[in-house]
């Protein structure tokens, strides 16, 4: 995948930015996801200027901004210039033709606070009294989620209030990546999204002319590959007592959901685990699930915890408890292990969120109004995809198989015998859908046909 892909909403966002007479936009996200690709896709055709902070003294970076105005403005005789601080330099900026409207981009801003604490406060003022009232767009960048999220985003930051507008930006889509890999079938993409989690980094590695399997020998699973490490260095950047999260993504992928079980696993009391598993939750890696029928969910004691992202679900499960036999050059037994497990293990519950994914997608072609989309359990019940349309009072209530034959009818008598099982809901009409990942028998085909409440969607 090397062409520009998705990101339509992203870059509708920042032109309405690009339109305002001034604008702050802080972006930010995990490494790999896609922010710098994104940023250059937006100012291609644009008057930018774009710099990339790196990890150095504050005079290097601040000498090396100063280049990059040269260029920007032409003035190459700056280049020999030497400035004390930025404001001056960030006057050039202003200054130069003025009735032009000009972006500013800085990439990895959290490399200048890291050399300099003190340069919130700095950029504070710049932007209070250069930059806001000359017809410039800045955008801040930052792949630390934590400190952006400290140093930019919060209310004690300097630079609270500024912004116009803040960009988390997240993996792609699944359908986002397909029109990126168009020679691979549906069940393929499935399973590239399902260890790639659609970050656009990730999917430049798997190369579309290898088999899926051996893309995951060479960039997973070798010691040398490009992912062999890649959790581990997302957490050390982010967070402190990388053990300890390490351990709690390791004990939720091992299957254990509830808070409870999470905590009697490590043997530590639940309440410990809380400010963890906040940090993970915030760092978009866990997720805490709620049945979506619940009219009060921040009140629910229903609430599981999930591993967030694909590929560090398909790391922990695949990888991590595998490291020994790695180091010592055994893949092809781990290569074997993933071959056995992958699908029923992980592909499958990956593809209950596709088909989430789906179903929202193609809801108004289908007359309905998503208002919440989840999934539905209880002591006794699961039902993978449940979406309520509040508007046109409509329950509908999914079942996701990835087998590998047709689905056949006794799916859907047992997923309106499971439907029974939802309470609060009983002015609302049912319509029921059933994805299958590899089409359906006659007997369902028939059944569709002949019932209105029965969807049916495959590849």
């Amino acid at each position: 995948m090397k062409n520009f892909i998705g990101r339509k909403s992203e870059l509708e966002k920042l032109n309405k930015e690009y339109d305002r007479q001034s604008s702050f936009v802080v972006m930010y996200g995990r490494r790999r996801v896609g922010k710098t690709t994104l940023i250059k896709e937006f100012i291609k055709d644009k008057n930018a200027l774009y710099f990339l902070s790196t990890s150095e003294l504050e005079v290097k970076n601040r000498s090396r901004f100063l280049v990059s105005v040269a260029d920007f403005t032409d003035m190459h005789y700056l280049k020999n210039s030497s400035f004390e601080n930025w404001y001056d330099i960030f006057d050039i900026i202003a200054k130069h033709k003025p009735e032009e409207k000009k972006i500013v981009v800085i990439d990895e801003f959290q490399y200048l606070v890291n050399s300099n604490p003190s340069f919130t406060s700095i950029f504070q003022k710049v932007w209070d009294d250069i930059l806001k009232d000359n017809n410039i767009m800045v955008i801040l960048c930052g792949s630390y989620i934590s400190m952006m999220t400290t140093q930019v985003l919060d209310y004690s930051s300097p630079l609270y209030g500024r912004r116009t507008s803040q960009m988390k930006l997240k993996p792609l889509k699944f359908s986002e990546i397909q029109s990126g890999f168009s020679n691979l079938n549906f069940k393929e993409l499935v399973n590239l999204y399902a260890v790639t989690g659609g970050v656009p980094k990730y999917l430049e590695f798997f190369d579309n002319n290898l088999g899926f399997f051996k893309n995951i020998e060479d960039e997973i699973l070798d010691k040398n590959g490009f992912l062999y490490e890649e959790p581990t260095f997302l957490l050390e950047k982010e967070v402190r007592e990388t053990m300890t999260y390490f351990s709690i993504i390791q004990t939720i992928a091992d299957g254990n959901h509830k808070i409870s079980k999470i905590a009697s696993s490590l043997e530590v009391p639940a309440t410990k685990l809380t400010p963890y598993i906040r940090t993970l939750i915030d760092l978009s890696l866990v997720e805490k699930r709620i049945p979506v029928t619940e009219k009060n969910p921040e009140k629910s004691k229903k609430g599981l915890y999930y591993i967030a992202d694909n590929f560090i679900e398909f790391w922990f499960k695949f990888v991590y408890p595998f490291k020994s036999e790695l180091e010592m050059g055994n893949t092809d037994y781990v290569l074997n292990k993933i071959k056995n497990n992958l699908i029923d293990n992980h592909v499958s519950f990956v593809y209950e969120d596709i088909c989430k994914e789906q179903l929202v997608t193609r809801a108004k072609e289908l007359g309905l109004l998503v208002s919440k989309i989840g999934s539905y359990w209880d002591s006794k019940v699961e039902i993978d995809v449940v979406a309520i349309d509040n508007e046109n009072k409509k329950l509908i209530l999914g079942e996701c198989k990835y087998n590998n034959k047709p689905m056949n009818d006794s799916v859907f008598y047992n997923l309106i015998q499971k439907s029974h099982s939802i309470k609060g809901y009983d002015d609302y009409e049912k319509v029921y859908i059933l994805f299958s990942i590899n089409k359906f028998d006659d007997r369902v085909k028939k059944l569709s046909k002949e019932r209105s409440d029965l969807l049916l969607f495959d590849d």
